[in-house]
Order: structure tokens, then sequence, then C-alpha cells
């Protein structure tokens, strides 16, 4: 068999496996910053990545003044794995939690003592954490609650089927519960001990609560360096909701879209999408009137591809935008997600990048901005070159990886332009495709290219090392 050039390189390249940073450097002060990340989100849901008929003009005008980032990926195509990702700069194949858990103690969904975060690279470099919104990777009693994981601040939801009301009881405040006005009928079964539910009495939503609480952390803490983890739950559907009534996309108005004829999960999810849109701009103008919005990188994304849980029409917004599929998958809509990053001053303002990086890749970044070292063994490149617009500088990585364990399970790499799914992971047949000609991932080539084939499985096969809590299992879990 003739083997290509390109195919050629890819296969000695394993020889390296799954590139990662060098050594931290910092060439001035160390700035803020502020990770945003917006919960089922898909590529095509904001104005910039090509949305139509949901309002997005203050992500749209964070676009203008900064970077978009067109090929960035999601840790996972599911929650808690993809959070786990970026927490540790480990991909699929390596990090602790590598799916949405399902025992009744939740432990093989919390990380580990070991696990290094983000958090705890920052904190050795003098940063202050604060984590306000959903977290999912730790209750209280267990190591990754979020004060034993690098945050002296947190505010929020821990446990991921809680964080689904948008109306809850309660949420965490540190260690304690602050109780809410809301009142709530729970429903459906028990996860990692909490049953879920919708409100019956609705007072206190819960992603104003997490804007205010951000607004508070940026002003206490704006003399000097600080993390601010913001994992907002919308457009997130409170599935609970969905079963009880139709409609889990659970909003205190319909806003702009409050006199279109559309259904009203229609009109939520929209709804949804524009207030958040709204109070990322909020942030970015507080920064503004701090005075500290040159000190201050602020980057935005998703943490997967879009949902079809609230009850909603996905042909209205088409939120995959040119991708195919949504959550779950691993075909683009899946994984890779909306991007931007803002940081006047240094990011090149209406920019565009097309560097192929994945939610790993904040390890390294935050690592070099705050000058600190990297924990061993992660699968992490530094970005911080693109963020300032010398993109000559910018190291890539030899392959992305993901796998997931739901639906029979499935794994995916990108490889340069090519993507090759495997599904069931480890047995299955690999589908091919030429993402720089198909982005819809419409024409799968691998008959045509036995050799990529054969380089993605063994990228696929390096990348996965078994864990004893991650089996393949064989129905999906709606969380």
């Amino acid at each position: 068999m003739k083997v290509s050039a390109f195919a050629s390189a890819i296969i000695v390249a394993l020889s390296f496996g799954f590139c990662c940073a060098d050594e931290p450097s910092i060439d001035g002060e160390q700035p803020n910053m502020i990770f945003i990340m917006a919960d089922d989100l898909g590529y095509g849901d904001v104005g910039c990545f090509g949305q139509k008929v949901i309002a997005t003009p203050r992500l749209d005008q964070m676009a203008l003044e900064g970077m978009k980032f067109t090929q960035f990926y999601a840790g996972n195509t599911v929650c808690a794995p993809s959070r786990s990702v970026l927490m540790t700069g480990r991909h699929m194949g390596h990090t602790h939690v590598r799916g949405n858990a399902n025992s009744g103690t939740m432990l093989e969904q919390s990380l580990r003592a070991q696990d290094a975060t983000v958090a705890e690279v920052l904190k050795s470099a003098g940063y202050t954490n604060g984590l306000v919104g959903k977290w999912g990777l730790g209750e209280v009693q267990q190591p990754g609650f979020p004060l034993r994981k690098g945050f002296d601040r947190f505010f929020g939801y821990l446990n991921q089927v809680h964080a689904h009301n948008y109306y809850p009881e309660f949420v965490w405040d540190n260690a304690d519960k602050k109780i809410l006005a809301n009142v709530v009928e729970q429903a459906g079964g028990s996860y990692g001990g909490f049953r879920g539910g919708a409100a019956t009495k609705r007072i206190d939503y819960s992603h104003d609560l997490f804007v205010e609480e951000a607004i508070k952390f940026i002003e206490t803490n704006s003399e000097a360096p600080f993390f601010l983890y913001l994992p907002l739950t919308i457009p997130h559907a409170n599935n609970e909701g969905t079963r009880m009534t139709g409609n889990g996309a659970e909003v205190p108005d319909y806003g702009i879209y409050a006199t279109e004829n559309w259904p009203d999960a229609d009109k939520g999810q929209a709804a949804m999408i524009t207030r958040m849109d709204r109070d990322v701009g909020r942030i970015l103008d507080h920064l503004k009137a701090l005075g500290i919005d040159g000190d201050t990188l602020v980057f935005f994304t998703s943490d997967n591809g879009p949902h079809d849980e609230a009850g909603h029409d996905l042909k209205r917004f088409n939120p995959s935008g040119p991708l195919r599929g949504t959550k779950r998958a691993l075909y683009e809509g899946g994984i890779r997600v909306p991007t931007i990053a803002w940081w006047p001053g240094t990011v090149p303002a209406g920019t565009s990048t097309d560097y192929v990086g994945y939610f790993g890749d904040w390890m390294a970044t935050a690592a070099e901005l705050a000058g600190a070292k990297l924990p061993p063994s992660v699968d992490s490149i530094s970005f911080v070159p693109t963020l300032k617009g010398e993109s000559q500088r910018q190291k890539q990585h030899n392959y992305l990886y993901w796998e997931f364990y739901e639906q029979g399970s499935r794994q995916a790499v990108r490889f340069g332009d090519w993507k090759a799914i495997r599904q069931p992971m480890l047995t299955g047949t690999i589908e091919l495709y030429d993402l720089k000609n198909d982005i819809g991932e419409k024409d799968n080539v691998a008959e045509e290219k036995p050799a990529l084939v054969d380089a993605a499985a063994r990228m696929m096969d390096e990348a996965h090392v078994p864990h004893p809590s991650w089996k393949i299992r064989g129905r999906a879990f709606r969380r």
C-alpha cells in the first residue's frame, strides 16, 4: 500500500504523542482572567458565528473588539467530562472524570486530591480564585469540592441535576446552603443523592444571582490578580421541567420574543441566550468602569454542543450552524464550540483565528500568563501567541482526542484537517472526514484513505488509557 507524505508525517507524529506546553514564561504583569462558559450553547447559537434569529449583540461586539476562535473544541460532548478536561488540562483518555456518573456516591464524578486544577496552578502564582455557577466535579464532602481544588470562593451548584432547575430551593455559598424563596416540586429519580424538579413558586432566578455574585467578586478583587471561572447554566434545559410542563427553557420573561408566534419553549430558549448575552456585556462594561479591562483576559465559550431537551424546535434556530450533530455526538456539532477572547490592548480587535485548540489548552495558557509552573503530564498547549496575534509562534497539536461512554460509546480524533470517529470505542468501524472541504461531515472518505484511517486508529489507541471507573455502557443518561 502506498502511503502519502502527509499520512507518513502523521504516523511519525504519533511517536511524540499528544503535544504538551513548554515551561511557562511571562513578559509582563499577571493579568486577571475570566473564563465564561455557557452550558449547551451551540456553535451556531451566536450571531457572530452565524445565528440569524436569536439576538446576541454583546457577544457580537465582544468578537468585534476581540478574537473569534473558529476551530476551538470543548473537552467532551457532555457536561462533567468536558469540565474535567478544562480543569485538569488532560484530554479524555487521561482525565479522571470521563462521563456523567450514575452511581449513588458520585465519587467517579469527583476530582481527586491528586488531580491538579487550573485554580491550584494559579493559586501557586498568587491568584485569588472564584467559582460562580455550575461545578459538577465534586460534592461538599468529596475531594473535588471547589474549596479543596484551589478556589477561594464558591457560589452556585455542585450537583448537575440540581443545576437543571433555574429556580432551586437553595444554592451553595461556599460550603453552606443559601436558602432561596422558591418552592420546588420534585420529579424523577435521584442523581447522586439529589432529586431534581421544577419550581411551583418562582422568585429567585439562579442565573441572575450568579451574575451579581460574579460582579461582586470582580469588585472585591480588582486590586490584585484574580481568576474568575463563571460556568453559567444558560441555555441548558431543566430536563425535569420539560417532563413536567413540556417547557424546560426557564426564564423570568420572554423579553423581545414575547410577541413572537412561537411555542413558549422556543421563546424561552431564545430569551435565555439573549439574557446571557446581556449579562456578558454587563461584565465587560464593569471591567471598563473599574479601569481594569486592559488588565483582564475574558474568554467565552460553551461546554459542549446544543441540546434538544427543553421542548424547543431545533430547526427554528439551527444551533449547530453548518456542523453535523448536537450534544452527545462526536461529530463537530457536539464538540466544536463558539469561542471568543477579549483583552483590550493585547488581543487584536476584530480578528479571527483558525487555531485548532480545545479546553485542555486553558491550563497551559493560564499558567504562562501567570508565570506559574505546569503540573506534570498535561495534554496542553499555551495559545498565548495566538492571543497576542503572533500566530507564527503558535505551537500546534499533533492531534486532539475525545471519547464518550454513553449510547454504546464512541471515540474521535482530529489531526490536521482530518477527523476520524470510531463507534463503538476500541473495536468499531472508523469514519473519516476532510474538515477543510466538508465541515458538515457528510462524506465519509475512509475507504479512499486507508493510510489515514490506520493513522487515526493508532492515535485513538495511544490516547485511550483504560480507567477502572469508566466502562462502556449501552444506554444514555440525560444529565
